[in-house]
């Protein structure tokens, strides 16, 4: 397998010096310096309803006592000594196994509810005081570290590797900050990717992102699939001209109220006869919207636009959805050199070979 030479995605800032890697599509969870609340769309998937109501009732918990750090890195549950988001049917449970661990052990600690719930700022802190760490987001795995220059463009660079029949893939994604010989490495965890897709945003950053809610009062409509061309001449829409997008039709810069009821016509034609098969993707013009024109736009996947101040970037990780290890690698002074995003590990490489393997049996 070849390593090929690191290819520029390019340059993000971090103006407060704690960064957060975290999955796109997910960035509508952030709660800021508010307490989290469940996304409804979200859980509207979710179809037992006690179950449903157990999420709505999600706490947080803390451990402490004389021996919290010890009993919690022990327990290995959640890095740190929070317990985050912690489903309510679970939370009795939760406290009794932790009791018994530390009994089993010797440990003087113990779970308390936090009220009210961590903000997902505070848990930004949180990590960066143990010295960068993964930390839970409305169940979702995400990662933040500080120590990240405040005053200067930060290079982010990508290493593709050729892994035979699977093709050529991002090995792993870096942020460098310093050009100082690498003496030390330390995984700060894992980061839960289920859009296909991660961004590198500065935490104070995300404080101004607008997932959802159209920066302009407009929106986009897009729609493709087998069925484009009869829908296309139904409805009297026309190729849509944004780079990267072949074959893609619907309409641009919409009124969202209008927007909206073509996205709702386009659906109901849809549905109305089982054999049309079209996608349809509703776009307001929102910084998620932005960031992603400008990822379909590019060769390499990736984008940047400018966010609170800060530049933020996105792209696609190549081996779709999963959890990535994410390291920090510091220099014989202790200072953080570089950050990775690890992408093709090789547990990765061998689940695809076996699920390749399985595509060619069948």
């Amino acid at each position: 397998m070849t390593i090929d030479a690191p290819t520029s995605l390019g340059f993000i800032t971090c103006p407060s010096g704690r960064l957060v890697v975290a999955d796109t599509g997910y960035l509508n969870l952030w709660s800021g310096d508010a307490p989290p609340a469940v996304d409804e769309v979200m859980l509207s998937a979710v179809d037992d309803l006690a179950l449903r109501e157990s999420i709505r009732a999600s706490v947080d918990l803390t451990v402490v006592g004389p021996d919290a750090e010890t009993a919690a890195r022990s327990f290995n549950r959640q890095a740190g000594t929070w317990l985050y988001d912690i489903p309510g049917h679970g939370v009795e449970q939760m406290v009794g196994v932790f009791a018994e661990h530390c009994q089993e052990h010797r440990f003087n600690a113990w779970l308390e509810r936090q009220e009210p719930r961590v903000a997902h700022h505070e848990r930004v802190e949180h990590a960066v005081r143990a010295g960068g760490s993964e930390f839970i987001m409305n169940g979702v795995p995400v990662v933040a570290i500080g120590g990240l220059p405040t005053d200067q463009e930060i290079a982010v660079t990508a290493t593709s590797r050729d892994y035979g029949d699977i093709g050529v893939r991002w090995e792993s994604v870096t942020l460098r900050m310093r050009s100082t010989q690498l003496t030390s490495t330390r995984l700060l965890g894992h980061v839960g990717v289920d859009a296909a897709r991660l961004s590198l945003i500065d935490a104070d950053g995300l404080a101004s992102w607008r997932h959802e809610e159209p920066i302009d009062g407009m929106a986009d409509v897009a729609f493709w699939g087998r069925s484009v061309q009869e829908a296309a001449v139904s409805f009297g829409a026309s190729l849509l001209t944004h780079p990267g997008e072949d074959g893609v039709y619907g309409w641009a810069d919409l009124p969202v109220s209008e927007a909206v009821d073509r996205a709702i016509a386009l659906q109901e034609w849809k549905q109305a006869v089982a054999e049309r098969m079209i996608a349809v993707d509703l776009r307001p013009h929102s910084h998620h919207w932005q960031i992603m024109a400008k990822v379909r736009a590019a060769k390499h996947e990736a984008g940047t636009i400018e966010v609170g101040g800060t530049r933020t970037m996105c792209f696609m990780t190549s081996w779709g959805d999963g959890f990535f290890p994410v390291a920090a690698d510091h220099d014989a002074d202790g200072h953080l050199v570089q950050i990775r995003i690890i992408l093709g590990d090789s547990q990765r490489q061998a689940q695809l070979e076996a699920m390749y393997d399985r595509f060619r049996l069948d």
